[in-house]
Order: C-alpha cells, then structure tokens, then sequence
C-alpha cells in the first residue's frame, strides 16, 4: 500500500468517528485550509540570550533572507503568508522595494514590530522614560514605524515594551502610566486607516522590581484608553507559573479586546521554546475558547495568530515549521470538539462528561486530517520531511557563510 492510500485508510477511519461526534468535517476541512499563521523575520536569524548569540551558519543574515526563509515555510507548511518585521533589525533603505520582493516571493508583509528595548537611551525605559528627550526618542521611532507600515501596506503595529524598574522608588508609579499612555497614543493616532495596535504585556524582566506592562489587565486598561484600534496580545510564554492562559483568552474576547497571539512555549518563564514542545495540552485549551469564537456568527472578532520565538539551538526553519504543525494540530483537535454536546453537558451540571468530551478530542490522532488537508493543497503530507530532503539548508549555508549580517545576532 502506498503511502498515500495509507493516509487515505487512516483518514475515512477519522471521519466516520468525527461525524459519530456530530461534527462537520467539511467545515472543519474548511477552517484548516483558511488557517494563516503569521512568522517572525527576527526567527529566522541568528539568536541568543542575555549570555551571548550563537550562529548558525544557514541562518538568514539580511532582511531579504529572512523573508526568502519566510517564504520557504510558507512554501512547504501553505499556512504561513505573512512575515512580522522588526524595526531596526530590518531595517532597508527602500521598503517599497522590500514589500516588493516580500511579493515576488509569494508572501506578504505583516505587523511591525518596534524595538524600545535594545537603545542605549531605553536603560532605565522607553515611553515611561522620566527625561523628556528619551520619551520622545521613542514616539520618534513609533512614527518611523507607522510610516514603515504606510509603505508596505501592514496593518498591525505590535508593540512590546520592556520598560519598569529594577529598585523600589525608582520612579513614580503613576507617572510612568500616564507617560505610557501619552507616548503610545502618538503612535496610535499615527497609524494608517484600519490599521490596529496591538499591546503585549510580560510580567517580569528585565525590570525586576515592577514592569510597566506586567498582565493582561494592564494592557487592557491602556488599550481601552487608547481606543477601539487597541487591542491586547497575548504572549504565550509571558505568564507566571500556573496562570490560565484559555482563561484569559475568553475574557479578552468577550470584552472584544483579544487581538491577537505570539505563539511559544516555556517551562520555567520566558524560554521562548517552540510552540508546542512542552504543554501542547494548554494550547488545545487556548484553541477551543478561540473556536467557540468562531462559531459564534455574531462574532466580530479578528486575531492575528504570530510565532514569536527565540529557538536558540535548532535549525531555523524546521524550528519554525515544527511549531506550525504544533498549532495546526491543537486547532484540528479543537475544531472537532463537539460543542453542542459540551454546552449541554456543563448546562447539566456534568462535570465528569464535560471534561471527557474535550480529552476524548484532545487525544483524537488528527494527523491523517491535516495531511489529507496538505495533500489536496498540493502539499506533501509532512512538511519538515519534504523541507529536510529539499537541500535548501545546505544551499542556504553555502550562499550566507560569509556574506552580509544585520539584525540581533549581528
């Protein structure tokens, strides 16, 4: 038997027992083929901690390669159509020309990433900054972005901050707020018709004694301020121990303030692990709220779905298409929960049934699904296996050994 008849076999197997559930399986197929999950530019170069970089020699060196890489994992997951850009670490000359070649490449240009972190000037905060000069420094470059984003035509401004402090009195609690806020609305006000501000939070480092945006809360209370177009993201790997992440999500959406995710995963703080490596279960979690979402039809809801990861010691782009699968399977397993019977169940007050209704799905093998989905895409069936025996690595090392670097790790 071939390999595709195998898959086929596995496949009819699934969706008799899927449909058994009630499920749709022509609307689940649906969902995953309009699934976009939207890579970082900053993944796919070089990258370290705060103990110091360690390159990788096939390991994108300029703007344009991280967008040819981009457009790899595009090429061999048809999932990932746009690339998150962050200013200055790409930064060009001609982003006109940029977004160009982003769309020769068969790929577009997504949210715009400032960075009011790495600056010198930014050591004791950006936006909260207590001298004047620094906090403009910083709306500076917010506008910089907003026009970055006229240009290529992106719709996202993603900002995260790294600002707080380190000591007890340092400065002004309230003062710094209002500083946020005022410099933040420069940049909001700026940004092109349509477009959104996105508002991450994370609740310790490198500021150890407060930070400025700590929580989902926090954030929440800057974007109502700011306005409609403000809505929080959410970092996955942002969160103390033990936080309910699926919790926050179905607060956030039925406040209509969850814009979007940056995908990752930890196991002590911020790891920056790929998606899915170390509590795939919590991801399945996150996804039935987001579902639910979606078969709401008065749902107005629009989320960007973004991998932010810092995945040190693998390979690039497998780092990046191994994490797209893990989203993949969380969200099929998750689309073939059957909420009807889920809704009954809790308004029954059956608590033993409801919890065997998600596990029954979350144990579901819905690889058979999501290869059959690739394979009528035009796909192969296991995207890392096709991309592994591609040689695009090996090419990738020959050409950038010894050529140009910008970015973080350069």
């Amino acid at each position: 038997m071939s390999e595709t008849a195998r898959i086929q076999a596995r496949y009819e197997l699934l969706v008799e027992d899927i449909v058994d559930r009630g499920v749709d399986m022509e609307r689940v197929k649906d969902r995953l083929r309009a699934q976009a999950i939207e890579t970082p530019s900053w993944g796919y170069g070089d990258s370290g901690t705060r103990f110091g970089v360690f390159p990788q020699e096939w390991a994108a060196q300029t703007a344009q390669q991280r967008l040819q890489d981009a457009a790899a994992t595009h090429r061999y997951t048809g999932v990932a159509p746009t690339v998150a850009l962050h200013i200055p670490w790409d930064i060009v000359d001609d982003w006109a020309a940029l977004k160009q070649y982003a769309d020769d490449l068969g790929i577009g240009i997504g949210a715009i990433n400032p960075n009011l972190f790495q600056d010198h000037d930014y050591k004791l905060g950006s936006v909260c900054h207590p001298d004047a000069d620094i906090r403009q420094k910083s709306i500076d470059h917010l506008l910089e972005c907003t026009e970055v984003m006229r240009i290529t035509e992106s719709d996202v401004l993603s900002v995260w901050l790294a600002d707080g402090t380190n000591y007890p009195g340092q400065d002004d609690f309230r003062k710094r707020k209002a500083r946020l806020v005022e410099c933040l609305r420069a940049g909001y006000d700026d940004m092109p018709a349509g477009a959104r501000m996105l508002v991450e939070y994370k609740f310790f480092e490198p500021a150890f004694y407060h930070t400025d945006l700590p929580d989902w809360g926090t954030s929440l209370v800057v974007c109502q301020t700011l306005g409609e177009r403000a809505q929080v993201l959410i970092d996955t790997g942002h969160h103390p121990q033990g936080t309910n992440i699926e919790f926050i999500v179905a607060y956030l959406l039925d406040e209509g303030r969850l814009g979007g995710f940056h995908f990752n995963c930890r196991k002590f703080a911020d790891d920056d692990l790929t998606t899915g490596s170390i509590n795939p279960q919590e991801l399945f979690f996150i996804f039935t709220e987001l579902v639910k979402e979606e078969n709401d039809p008065n749902s107005r809801a629009d989320i960007a779905y973004m991998i932010d990861q810092s995945h040190n010691v693998k390979p690039k782009i497998e780092a990046m298409i191994q994490s797209i699968m893990s989203i993949q399977t969380a969200y099929a397993r998750a689309l073939i929960v059957p909420y009807d019977e889920l809704t009954a169940a809790q308004d029954a007050q059956d608590i033993v049934a409801a919890e065997r209704i998600l596990q029954k799905a979350d144990n579901t093998d819905v690889e058979p699904l999501l290869q059959t989905v690739r394979i009528e895409k035009g796909l192969d069936p296991d995207p890392l296996d096709s991309f592994r025996a591609s040689g695009y690595l090996e090419k990738a090392a020959a050409e950038r050994r010894d050529g140009p670097r910008s970015g973080w790790g350069s």
